[in-house]
């Protein structure tokens, strides 16, 4: 899967990125039954959740369990999109741990408080109905318009110019971790680098012609 990620990073052909798992399942997180009880430390290993950074937009297709470690892979995603049989919690508490893939940073900073201590506090299971009602996710569908809708929402990240989009989401991550004139600082930056690419160009003059932009991410 990193392998992947690094790979799409680098290929500036591709815009957007589909997480989903195989089969009924999301991700329902590490196999418990392989934990050992008294584990040493784990490598520090960049991985998406923590460390390896992507500014393209990811969308997290989820059908089924997204638990535990799913849960933070999906919160490591920009766009969730749920199947109606989809379910999503952090367990650990009930078992002695919390989550340590960014579970509990990311679920703070996307969801009210509350909203996220109770997923974090308690290790309920939430379904898909409620886990949009707190802005867990964007839109809930049925199992088999999942593919349909999530292609639905690639194509509207691919009709914007990529290097605006990319910019959006490096303001967003970095901002979050920014003042907030720090972050006004930021976005100014990117703004203006922006309006130095071609594709800036193109965009301005599709409007005036009235016509769809080709952008070339350049």
């Amino acid at each position: 899967f990193q392998a992947a990620l690094e790979d799409f990073n680098r290929d500036s052909s591709l815009r957007v990125g589909i997480v989903t798992g195989k089969g009924p399942v999301f991700c329902s997180g590490m196999d418990i039954g392989d934990l050992p009880y008294s584990p040493g430390p784990e490598p520090a290993v960049p991985s998406l959740m923590r460390g390896l950074e992507t500014f393209k937009p990811l969308i997290a297709a989820i059908r089924g369990p997204a638990l535990g470690g799913g849960l933070e892979l999906a919160l490591a995603c920009d766009i969730r999109i749920a199947a109606e049989n989809a379910t999503f919690g952090f367990p650990e508490v009930k078992l002695g741990i919390i989550p340590g893939w960014g579970g509990t940073q990311r679920a703070i900073r996307q969801l009210a408080w509350s909203s996220a201590a109770a997923l974090l506090l308690t290790g309920q299971i939430i379904n898909a109905a409620e886990a949009l009602r707190i802005g867990l996710i964007n839109q809930v569908v049925a199992s088999s318009e999942l593919d349909n809708c999530v292609f639905q929402w690639a194509e509207m990240l691919c009709q914007a110019a990529p290097l605006a989009v990319q910019a959006a989401k490096e303001a967003m991550l970095k901002g979050s971790q920014l003042s907030f004139p720090e972050g006004l600082q930021l976005e100014d930056a990117l703004c203006q680098y922006l309006k130095t690419t071609l594709d800036y160009q193109e965009g301005l003059q599709a409007y005036r012609e009235n016509r769809p932009p080709a952008f070339k991410g350049q």
